[in-house]
C-alpha cells in the first residue's frame, strides 16, 4: 500500500508533541516558570493537565514517569503536594480565564483511591473556576472497578482512554501486562453506562513475537468493542534508556519491514471499519470530536498527542508534567521527593524548559500543520541548501508535493510524516538514539 523506504524509516525522529522537543529542554528556575504566565493574553483560554505518576502494576514496556502505588503514605504525600501546587498555580494564573479541559493522566489516575480523585477534581474546579471544563482521563482497565466507573459518571467525565495494547495473552505476558479480554469488555461497558461518550483504545504493533495474525485479531476484537478513537503505536524498544524494558525478551522482535507491514495492516483494517485516519497511526469515528476537528482543519498536537482542544496554553500540574505557554515550555521537577518539597513550600516546580524564539514558533507551526493536516505553508522559513536538497529528494520519491510555498504530504508519504516534519527541525542535525524509529 505504501512504498517501503528503509533508510528513511530507520532514521530516529521525535514524535513532535512539541517544538522544540523535550530533547532541547535545559535547566530553568522558578523565575522562568513565572514568566510564562506573563505571556498569556488577557482572557485567553487554558487547559489543565494533572499527572498521577502511579500504577497498581508496572508494565515492562512503559516509558512513562510512573511508580508502583503500593505505599499509601507515598500516594498521600504526593497528593498533598499536588493540592499545594494547585493553590500556587491558581493564585498566579487567576480564576478569570476560561478552562476548556481538565485531563488526568499518568501512570494511571485510577491507581489512587476514588475519594482522593473526587477531592482532587473538586479542588481543581474550585481553584480555577473550571466547572464547565471538559473532563478526560487515562485508565488502566485492570483496576477499573464498578465504583470507579460510577464515580466518573457522577463527576461528568466524557472522555476516557484505556491502555489495551494487545488482546493476545502470550504477548501480554511478554510485556508484563496481563489483562483478559473480559476485563476490557467490563471496562468498556462500565464507562459507556456511566456517560463516557468518547472512548480511546491505545494499541501497539511491533511487539516482540507479534505476528500479523495476532495484530489482526487484536484489531478485530478492538473494533468489535466500538471505541471512538484508536491510537496504534509502534512499540519503541529502548532498554538502555528505559530500564524496565530489560525484562522483555527481544530476541524475536519484528524487523523494520515487518513493523511497516503491521502499520499498513492496521491502517487498512481500521479505515475499512469506518475510522477516519489521522496521520497514519491514529483513527477516529466520523462523529467523534477529533475526527470533526481533523476535517475542519482545527486539530492540534501537544503533549497529549492529537487533540481537539482549542486552547493555546496548557498548564501541567504534578511531577514531570509539562506546561505549554505561547513563548516557552516548562517541565516540572521529575523527582517526586524534590517535587513534593517545592510544591509543599508553595513554589512553582519548574526543573527544565525552553524559550521559543520566533523562528521556533514558525517552525513549530509548520511541523504541527504537516502532522495534523498533511499540508503547510513554508513561506518565510530560512532553508539551507541541505534542506532544499532533502525536500527535493522527498518530492522525487513521491512522498511530498510542492506548489510554491505549499508543501503537502501525499498518500504514499503518510508513514513518513514525522520524517518529513523533521526536515523543518533546526535542532536535528544528527541521528539520536533517544528517539524511536518513524514506524
Amino acid at each position: 500500500m505504501w512504498p517501503y523506504i528503509s533508510d528513511l524509516l530507520d532514521r530516529p525522529v521525535p514524535r513532535y508533541t512539541s517544538y522544540p522537543t523535550a530533547a532541547e529542554f535545559a535547566p530553568v528556575d522558578a523565575g522562568f516558570h513565572e514568566a510564562g504566565f506573563d505571556d498569556l493574553a488577557p482572557g485567553a483560554s487554558v487547559s489543565l493537565y494533572a499527572h498521577i505518576p502511579f500504577c497498581e502494576k508496572i508494565c515492562w514496556y512503559c516509558g512513562c514517569n510512573t511508580g508502583a502505588a503500593n505505599r499509601a503514605h507515598r500516594l498521600t504525600a504526593y497528593l498533598d503536594a499536588l493540592h499545594a501546587e494547585i493553590e500556587t498555580v491558581a493564585e498566579r494564573l487567576g480564576n478569570q480565564r476560561p478552562i476548556t479541559q481538565i485531563a488526568f493522566g499518568g501512570g494511571s489516575p485510577n491507581a489512587i483511591d476514588p475519594v482522593d480523585f473526587v477531592r482532587l477534581l473538586d479542588h481543581l474546579c474550585i481553584a480555577f473556576d473550571a466547572f464547565d471544563a471538559r473532563l478526560s482521563i487515562e485508565l488502566d482497565p485492570r483496576s477499573l472497578t464498578p465504583e470507579w466507573s460510577a464515580l466518573l459518571g457522577r463527576a461528568g467525565v466524557s472522555h476516557a482512554s484505556l491502555g489495551v495494547q494487545t488482546f493476545d495473552p502470550d504477548l501480554q505476558a511478554r510485556i508484563g501486562r496481563i489483562q483478559p479480554a473480559e476485563s476490557i469488555e467490563r471496562a468498556v461497558a462500565g464507562l459507556r453506562d456511566n456517560g463516557v461518550t468518547s472512548l480511546n483504545f491505545d494499541l501497539m504493533y511491533g511487539l516482540p513475537g507479534q505476528t500479523h495474525a495476532a495484530l489482526a485479531e487484536t484489531l478485530k476484537q478492538a473494533v468489535a468493542l466500538q471505541p471512538d478513537r484508536i491510537a496504534l503505536f509502534g512499540y519503541a524498544h529502548l532498554p538502555a534508556l528505559i530500564k524496565r524494558q530489560q525484562r522483555i525478551d527481544a530476541s524475536d522482535m519484528p524487523d523494520g519491514r515487518a513493523r511497516f507491514d503491521m502499520a499498513a495492516l492496521g491502517f487498512e483494517m481500521l479505515t475499512a471499519a469506518g475510522y477516519v485516519p489521522i496521520g497514519f497511526d491514529h483513527f477516529a469515528r466520523a462523529g467523534d470530536g477529533l475526527a470533526q476537528a481533523f476535517e475542519a482543519g482545527t486539530m492540534r498536537r501537544n503533549f497529549q498527542g492529537f487533540n481537539d482542544d482549542p486552547s493555546d496554553a496548557l498548564i501541567g500540574l504534578g511531577a514531570s508534567a509539562i506546561s505549554s505557554f505561547p513563548d516557552r515550555f516548562v517541565q516540572n521537577e521529575k523527582n517526586s521527593g524534590r517535587y513534593r518539597m517545592r510544591a509543599g513550600a508553595n513554589m512553582l516546580t519548574a526543573e527544565r524548559g525552553v524559550l521559543r524564539i520566533p523562528a521556533d514558533r514558525q517552525r513549530g507551526r509548520i511541523i504541527e500543520r504537516l502532522l495534523c493536516a498533511g499540508t503547510a505553508d513554508i513561506g518565510g522559513v530560512r532553508m539551507s541548501a541541505a534542506m532544499h536538497d532533502r525536500l527535493a529528494h522527498l518530492t522525487a520519491l513521491g512522498l511530498v508535493e510542492r506548489d510554491g510555498d505549499r508543501v503537502t504530504i501525499t498518500p504514499d508519504g503518510r508513514p513518513y510524516g514525522r520524517t518529513i516534519a523533521s526536515l523543518f527541525d533546526a535542532y536535528r542535525g544528527v541521528q539520536e538514539k533517544r528517539f524511536s524509529s518513524a514506524v
